[in-house]
């Protein structure tokens, strides 16, 4: 039952991945974002398919990984955000959402999870009690990274939002670094 779950919750939550894919590609190459989903799709299919290829993208992500928060907090730092009004909120919001609760939750867990399960810890040869303490590590460090950058996105878009910025609709997450940093922005966190 519970790897039904798993398998049913990563595939739900990886079209929201693929969807981000195809408004990247949009964003980079002027392309659809349909085209770019299945362009995106495609890419996905021969990563797991060509077995030295994941190798390559673990590498690939984690300097790119590095490389996206750096530039997120440069957006941060430039756009001035109200860090006070947030904290306040964050503490003693005006008004709570389960949904909205449901969908970060629901987004940050299923999407990965057929991804960071135990069978990558099993690829990376962690098994037995030896382990718990590096597995328990990698999992804290995971959710920390996860949690600080969610932080700082949503920082980015309360200094857009506070400011008037109108988001576009088609695509907000773009909008918010263009209107943040300029095309720069727009080119590399949209």
């Amino acid at each position: 039952m519970l790897t039904a779950l798993i398998v049913i919750g990563g595939l739900t939550f990886n079209i929201g991945n693929i969807g981000g894919v195809g408004l990247g590609f949009n964003v980079l190459f002027g392309i659809s974002p349909e085209n770019g989903a299945l362009i995106g799709g495609a890419i996905a299919l021969i990563i797991f398919l060509v077995r030295n290829a994941l190798i390559v993208m673990d590498r690939t992500v984690q300097v790119l990984a590095v490389v996206k928060v750096l530039l997120i907090i440069f957006i941060v730092a430039i756009s001035s955000p109200p860090v006070g009004q947030a904290a306040l909120h964050t503490i003693a919001p005006s008004h709570i959402d389960f949904y909205s609760i449901v969908t970060i939750v629901g987004g940050t867990v299923g999407g990965y999870i057929s991804f960071s399960g135990g069978h990558r810890l099993l690829e990376g040869g962690l098994k037995g009690k030896e382990s718990i303490r590096y597995i328990n590590q990698g999992a804290l460090t995971g959710i920390g990274v996860a949690s600080f950058i969610r932080v700082l996105l949503f920082l980015a878009a309360l200094a857009v939002i506070a400011e008037g910025f109108k988001l576009n609709p088609l695509n907000p997450a773009a909008s918010i670094f263009s209107a943040a940093a300029g095309n720069f922005g727009y080119k590399f966190l949209g």
